[in-house]
């Protein structure tokens, strides 16, 4: 017993200490352009495709959205891979909420009940506008639920919000809606 154990020992020791030297240059490391202690956003990466939250960085029509992902620290959630369907709502959509709203979300107390309305706009997985189905209910990040109504001239439209516009990213699509989705 003693025989084995011994040689048990010394590799442990061996393995701690290779496990305790750290090589100090960087030039070479897989994680170059990450910031420490940052998530998924701070990975700067200007050849792939554009992620969802990089579509909407890119979009005038949705600074209001982008502000809010960043109030609500949701931007590295979308940022991930994915696959997502988001419903976008425009600046518009969110202007036509009642005078105060967005100011009074966006504030440091409120974070918590602005992400669970951003993740209202959001499903796991990747759905088309063709793959929507009339009547259907499909459930969101936050774990409730939208329902879908598909008109007779194929219009798509999230709990009477319509999609009038779609646009695929590397993690999922969006779909820029003209309504902004409040839970129930």
């Amino acid at each position: 017993m003693k025989k084995l154990l011994y040689p048990l020992i010394v590799f442990w020791a061996l393995l701690v200490l290779s496990c305790g030297t750290q090589s100090t240059d960087t030039s070479s490391s897989s994680t170059a352009g990450i910031a420490p202690g940052l998530g998924q956003s701070a990975v700067q990466d200007d050849v792939s495709n554009p992620n969802i939250v990089q579509v909407a960085v890119g979009s005038s029509d949705h600074s209001t959205l982008v502000a809010a992902l960043k109030a609500a620290d949701y931007v590295d959630a979308l940022t991930n891979v994915g696959p997502f369907t988001v419903f976008a709502p425009t600046n518009a959509a969110f202007d036509a909420l009642p005078a105060g709203t967005v100011e009074d979300l966006v504030k440091p107390e409120n974070q918590r009940k602005l992400r669970d309305i951003l993740e209202y706009h959001v499903l796991l997985g990747v759905y088309k506008s063709e793959d929507f189905v009339n009547g259907r209910n499909l459930g969101t990040a936050d774990g409730r639920s939208v329902a879908i109504m598909v008109a007779e001239d194929g219009t798509v439209s999230i709990n009477g919000a319509k999609i009038i516009g779609t646009v695929q990213a590397s993690n999922g699509i969006i779909h820029v809606v003209d309504q902004v989705l409040i839970p129930q």
